[in-house]
């Protein structure tokens, strides 16, 4: 045989196995472009976040960037910045017994399980065995005459089986690879939800204390109506007014009345709300009353480049490991199209006498390989295939789609403070002025030189600023929780482990 002929068969295997192999490999990942603007549009003009957009080239704006996830950098107790101690001890409450965590808490533990069972095919699986058996063969099986007295025997049984899958074509460490980005998936899906709770429970603190504002308003709108009403019987038993003035009067107590009541319901909703969302029924909750009176306190947000966003937001991280996982599923599914070759061996003993069971006689063994390769499978495996490139085509228009929305969101959040801030400033102002407005009707009215039409006109109006004015504070600071929802959290501290996930 030549020699050179024998090197040229040997290397033409070799590539030849090289190209096998590189064909059933999971495709080389690459991340997704995104969108990434130099800046937030609605930044300007926000006087109520601190916005920190560093100097871009003009030539990059616009353009689409890979981004580097950080989702898992240090993240602290955000709401500690609204100096609130209710607030504070609300999340703390609800971290802990909120059902929606702890179950997405229990989906970070499954995910882990599932990824210790895909391991668990890098090693060779070992297991033991014994049996012990005790039957008669029939008359006709052994071939003998009918009534033929046949023995009635024992079989006796022990040893231990190992196999391993040789990981030739990828599968085992694919589907590894596959389990390792869904249990990072899983646990970032874990941060959203604490994020999405813990937003939650700011947003809804805020509502109650809004209602309380709004209906501690309401309350001493009801006792001026009270006032205006004694007033008004006064001076129509006295002949100065008609009976038209009174019935006014009683008509603006009893709807500012309805209004009170109607907001003490809304303030009920949102306190059972709250209790849910602490883990509490709501019969047993009770939030004491605490009216948001000034929104001074808000704390300044680092709103920081798109690109910071994309790479915070856990939800945006769970949408990248799904991809790494589907990626890795076209691995597993390409090598499917290959040989599987596994090792076997047993070992143990076997006698029909439980006594010769453990002597050297009685011992057997066995070992092999097993090699499996489809040769007709109806087209199944490369079904298998197509499904599995379309299921990373689809995970990466999630992913694009979650970075665009979240952009958005941060763009209505920072829009929102903005034109609440000029909403806040118009209305304080209008809040001022119908104040005097109302004072100078009643003075007026009470000094008999206009109707009461006129007085009552200027009450309402100033009550309906007012309430505009609560409404716009509860808004306010709604927003800014949301807006840093949107960015992910916040910074200062590292964020908390999944303790009841380990």
């Amino acid at each position: 045989m030549n020699p050179s002929m024998t090197n040229s068969s040997r290397g033409s295997a070799m590539l030849l196995a090289m190209l096998v192999i590189a064909g059933c490999a999971a495709p080389d990942f690459h991340q997704p472009e995104v969108a990434s603007p130099a800046r937030f549009k609605e930044a300007d003009g926000v006087s109520s976040i601190a916005v920190s957009t560093p100097d871009v080239d003009a030539a990059t704006q616009g353009r689409w960037k890979q981004a580097q996830p950080s989702e898992s950098l240090p993240r602290g107790e955000w709401w500690k910045a609204f100096g609130d101690a209710a607030l504070d001890a609300l999340e703390g409450e609800a971290i802990v017994a909120n059902g929606d965590l702890q179950a997405a808490a229990a989906r970070v533990r499954q995910a882990r399980a599932l990824l210790g069972v895909a391991e668990a095919d890098r090693y060779p699986q070992v297991n033991a065995g014994a049996q012990a058996l005790r039957g008669r063969n029939s008359d006709a099986s052994l071939g003998v005459p009918q009534g033929t007295k046949v023995p009635t025997s024992n079989f006796f049984q022990a040893g231990l089986s190992v196999s391993y899958e040789l990981d030739l074509f990828g599968r085992v460490s694919n589907n590894v690879n596959a389990s390792k980005a869904d249990a990072s998936a899983t646990e970032a899906t874990y941060r959203s939800v604490l994020l999405a709770l813990q937003a939650d429970v700011a947003q809804t603190y805020y509502r109650v204390r809004e209602s309380d504002a709004e209906f501690a308003l309401l309350k001493e709108t009801v006792r001026l109506r009270e006032d205006n009403v004694k007033l008004a019987q006064s001076r129509f038993d006295a002949g100065d007014i008609s009976e038209i003035d009174l019935s006014r009067a009683r008509t603006e107590r009893a709807t500012a009345q309805s209004d009170a009541i109607g907001v003490e319901r809304q303030r009920a909703v949102a306190e059972h709300a709250l209790a849910v969302l602490l883990g509490r029924a709501p019969a047993g909750f009770d939030f004491g009353v605490n009216p948001l009176l000034d929104v001074a306190n808000m704390p300044g947000i680092p709103a920081g480049m798109p690109s910071s966003l994309l790479e915070r937001r856990p939800d945006i991280a769970a949408a990248q490991q799904q991809m790494f996982a589907a990626n890795a599923r076209i691995g597993v599914a390409k090598s499917a199209i290959f040989p599987a070759l596994s090792l076997t061996g047993q070992g143990g003993a076997e006698s029909y006498q439980l006594s010769d069971l453990f002597k050297l006689s009685s011992t057997t063994w066995l070992i092999g390989a097993v090699m499996s390769l489809p040769i007709v499978d109806g087209g199944r495996n490369k079904a298998n295939i197509r499904r599995a490139e379309a299921g990373l085509e689809e995970s990466v228009g999630v992913y694009r789609q979650k970075v665009l929305v979240a952009f958005a969101e941060v763009e209505d959040n920072l829009v929102g403070l903005r034109t609440l801030d000029g909403q806040a400033q118009a209305t304080d102002e209008a809040v001022a002025s119908a104040r005097r407005a109302a004072a100078l009707a009643e003075k007026r009215y009470r000094a008999g030189q206009t109707g009461y039409l006129e007085s009552i006109d200027a009450q309402r109006e100033l009550l309906s600023v007012q309430r505009q004015a609560v409404q716009l504070r509860g808004s306010r600071a709604t927003t800014t929780v949301a807006l840093i929802r949107s960015l992910g959290g916040g910074w200062e501290a590292p964020a908390a482990p999944i303790a009841s996930a380990r």
